[in-house]
């Protein structure tokens, strides 16, 4: 798409020409519609000639969206991952940077992107995004998923408005929705939607939850008019979660928080003793199984002593056994800076200590005087008698 306007330049209104080619690839919401979109382009604007054009149909299965949302794709674009590593480092190098540059950099470029994924899981954390909707569904989103994610949830709760409901088929607990959806004052986008009520289960034509992992606002709305209150965990992806635990945190790096070193070092010693155990259990099916029924002992035994832990640390003051509380004791003094008030003294010891420090300055600097006298009379003598030699 990014060559449409060096391909299509030459040609009378290249703008529109790519304006209606936007169109036709992004609003086609079905293979058949993108097929007869695609041809009434071609002959409004006189390009079925165009070799580019028709190279581009031919190998439509690999760019345009329709064909591929039924892959899982989590948003992401062909080029975004090299897009979004070339911003970042850009922020620390340019092309002109030596290898030596990059070097020292590099490090600088990782503990920034540790720091703001950090920040970022605080805010997750401690702040809440007010929910668009009374929907208790956008509620539950609201509780699992990091802000960016909600974001775009909560995008499709807002289009829900601009939906229109209508059951064309049910029985037995499997219902077919037809959903108009505004997209201006005059178009209408139609979408058949399913519903299985038996294991709770709702199919868009539209495929956004296929491709992207977010229900779409049709499918918002068929749950909306069935009245579901809670979806199912299936809708909800670990990936987005900002409960989930990342493994590459136990992964040592050069700029580490101290606090964070003894965590990292246990982990270590237990994944090198894991793997020489997993190692000998895959000998046999036997010994796997084994294993495993370990590792579950073991795991439930973990949880036991640290809900029991989490329990005892988080006992209030009113379940708190007070008949064990010893007498109350005055908090520890603490020493003050500076000389205590009690060795202050009175005017007249001042004065005392003053005269006696100022008589002893007077007997030093006397001694003083009468030692370099006693030098120089020796050192007067010397010379003497060497000169007299």
């Amino acid at each position: 798409m990014k060559k449409i306007s060096s391909k299509l330049n030459g040609y009378k209104g290249h703008a529109d020409i790519e304006q209606e080619m936007s169109q036709v690839v992004w609003n086609s919401h079905s293979k058949d519609s993108f097929n007869r979109n695609w041809n009434d382009f071609l002959l409004n604007f006189g390009l079925a000639d165009n070799k580019w054009l028709s190279d581009l149909y031919e190998d439509r299965h690999i760019w345009v969206p329709i064909y591929l949302d039924h892959h899982f794709w989590a948003g992401m674009r062909s080029t975004q991952r090299s897009e979004s590593m070339h911003s970042f480092f850009n922020k620390y190098i340019t092309r002109n940077s030596s290898l030596i540059q990059f070097i020292k950099q590099y490090d600088n470029c990782l503990r920034s992107r540790e720091q703001a994924e950090r920040e970022s899981d605080a805010v997750d954390f401690h702040t809440v995004i007010p929910c668009a909707t009374k929907s208790s569904i956008e509620a539950q989103f609201q509780d699992a998923y990091t802000h960016q994610k909600f974001r775009e949830v909560q995008a499709q709760f807002r289009g829900k408005a601009n939906c229109i409901t209508r059951l064309t088929n049910s029985a037995l607990g499997y219902s077919v929705y037809e959903v108009g959806e505004q997209v201006s004052s005059s178009i209408f986008n139609k979408f058949v939607v399913t519903y299985d009520s038996v294991v709770a289960e709702v199919k868009c034509q539209y495929l956004l939850f296929e491709s992207r992992g977010i229900l779409c606002r049709h499918a918002l709305s068929i749950l909306s008019f069935e009245q579901v209150s809670q979806v199912s965990p299936r809708y909800i992806l670990e990936r987005w979660s900002k409960k989930v635990k990342r493994r590459h945190t136990h992964m040592k790096s050069s700029h580490d928080e101290p606090l964070m070193e003894p965590r990292s070092k246990r982990f270590d010693q237990l994944v090198f003793r894991s793997q020489n155990i997993c190692e000998f259990a895959s000998e046999s099916k036997e010994l796997t199984t084994i294993l495993h029924r370990a590792y579950d002992n073991v795991m439930a035994e973990m949880e036991f002593l640290k809900a029991k832990k989490k329990g005892t640390s988080s006992l209030s003051h009113e379940d708190a056994n007070l008949e064990s509380v010893n007498e109350l004791q005055s908090p520890p003094r603490i020493r003050t800076r500076g000389r205590p008030k009690n060795m202050l003294g009175s005017k007249l010891d001042k004065q005392i200590a003053n005269a006696t420090k100022k008589k002893k300055t007077k007997v030093l600097s006397e001694v003083k005087v009468m030692f370099f006298k006693f030098v120089a009379i020796e050192f007067i003598f010397l010379v003497n008698s060497l000169a007299n030699m």
